[in-house]
């Protein structure tokens, strides 16, 4: 089995992948490295085959957003790679990983002669939109506080072992989580505090547990409703 076999996004193509191989470049990145940058003229894709990157835009004032983390078997630049545009977000590296590097060119041609693979960029892009979408009307309107309950929601996974609780591993750092719903790190520490005594989250080893995920989901939607 060749390498690009090997990429979750690309190991059940119904092409012969061998052929592209040569034509691609691997290449290992350190925390910290810069893999894109703001405006960046180049167009190709990046597919993670190990470590994670963190993706943020930046403010004209030079504030800093963090839109999400890339992990191992993910993608990132094909936007640019289907529209030739500058880059308009900074990917950088959050641990020791390995990337494949695929030209706009190469990236295109695999697509568009499998389906499988169109349909799955496609599906990708889909949900990225719709979480834009969702964190663009959450910034609109709603206050940090509720920010923050549907930003913890959304980075959490359900806890094994612990009914309807959820858990974020590991553990945000405050100024992390303020970058992303955009607001101060000593407001986040506050908000935090509060949940910490109405008993809604608990921090243990390595994770943090919300133990009543299902009220911070109703504080928001009822929030929500309100601005309707």
């Amino acid at each position: 089995m060749n390498r690009l076999q090997q990429i979750a996004m690309l190991g059940d193509v119904e092409i012969d992948l061998s052929r592209f191989e040569p034509r691609c470049r691997w290449r290992f990145f350190r925390p910290g490295e810069v893999l894109v940058d703001f405006d960046d003229p180049s167009t190709d894709v990046y597919f993670l085959v190990s470590g994670e990157a963190r993706v943020l835009i930046r403010t004209r004032s030079g504030k800093e957003i963090i839109l999400g983390e890339h992990k191992a078997g993910s993608l990132f630049g094909e936007l640019a790679a289907f529209d030739g545009v500058k880059r308009s977000a900074n990917v950088s590296a959050l641990t020791r990983g390995e990337v494949c590097v695929m030209s706009a060119v190469v990236f295109r041609e695999i697509v568009f002669s499998s389906p499988k693979l169109a349909a799955k960029i496609f599906q990708l892009l889909t949900m990225r939109v719709r979480e834009l979408d969702a964190r663009l009307m959450e910034q609109t309107v709603l206050d940090l506080r509720h920010r923050l309950y549907a930003e913890l929601i959304r980075l959490s996974v359900p806890r094994t072992g612990h009914d309807g609780e959820r858990v974020v591993t590991p553990p945000p750092f405050h100024h992390v989580l303020a970058a992303r719903i955009g607001c101060r790190r000593e407001q986040v520490t506050r908000e935090f505090t509060t949940l910490a005594q109405e008993n809604l989250i608990d921090r243990n080893r390595g994770a943090l547990v919300l133990k009543k995920p299902d009220v911070l989901q109703a504080r928001v939607a009822a929030a929500l409703r309100e601005e309707q």
